[in-house]
């Protein structure tokens, strides 16, 4: 399958933080004409809004690694309880407000004590999170999905994932990632990203021996 994420000028492949930035942007243009009604839509992170997971990302790429550990401190180390405190901060008044927050970060390269693909993965996991619940479709390049599933298959930082397909083979039938051993699970690139961070609806696009265990090793979404 063609690659269609283009090279750079040295043939090179881009590096994380552009992909990070046409996720955003790609998802800002994607809610720019929400009714008050969509924006109070409940998520895949079924405690949240779609708003309310927008501005979860906001504050993902608005703290850097010493204000993440002051919060952190602050929260007496209760991770659950400093994504609440940040995700509140860049809320906002209104929708336009949320999504005027979020538009300032779209080219934003600060992050938490975190891997710049880790990043990647929660702009497109958490950009799924709101666009599956309004309907609406992102046409993600393969390449950006295929990196993601790499990421995903050899870490439980943040979500685990690694745990979460051990023991399966992982096959894209739209792209080159491959992975595993054991009772197969094949499917989209995205709906192997999607349960590997534990949205059991996506295993719907999923077949073989083995996925039926992935769906019951699915959890409830996270907004981490």
């Amino acid at each position: 399958m063609t690659d269609p994420t283009p090279p750079t000028s040295a043939g090179r492949r881009p590096g994380t933080w552009p992909l990070i930035h046409a996720e955003r942007e790609a998802l800002a243009a994607d809610l720019a004409d929400l009714t008050d009604e969509q924006w109070e839509t409940t998520s895949l992170c079924t405690e949240l809004t779609v708003r309310e997971v927008l501005a979860h990302l906001t504050a993902s790429a608005s703290l850097g690694a010493a204000r993440w550990m002051a919060g952190v401190i602050r929260c007496r180390f209760d991770f659950d309880r400093q994504v609440a405190v940040r995700l509140a901060e860049q809320l906002g008044a209104t929708p336009d407000e949320s999504l005027a927050r979020f538009r300032r970060i779209i080219t934003s390269t600060t992050k938490p004590p975190l891997p710049a693909i880790a990043m990647l993965g929660e702009t497109v996991v958490h950009g799924e999170d709101i666009r599956r619940p309004l309907g609406i479709h992102r046409g993600y390049p393969i390449e950006v999905l295929t990196r993601l599933a790499e990421y995903y298959r050899g870490s439980d930082l943040v979500v685990v994932a690694k745990g979460r397909v051990k023991g399966l083979r992982l096959v894209a039938d739209d792209g080159p990632f491959a992975t595993g051993s054991g009772p197969l699970v094949s499917g989209p690139t995205l709906a192997l990203v999607m349960a590997m961070t534990g949205r059991a609806g996506y295993c719907d696009a999923l077949r073989g021996d083995g996925a039926a265990l992935l769906h019951e090793r699915c959890g409830t979404a996270s907004p981490a």
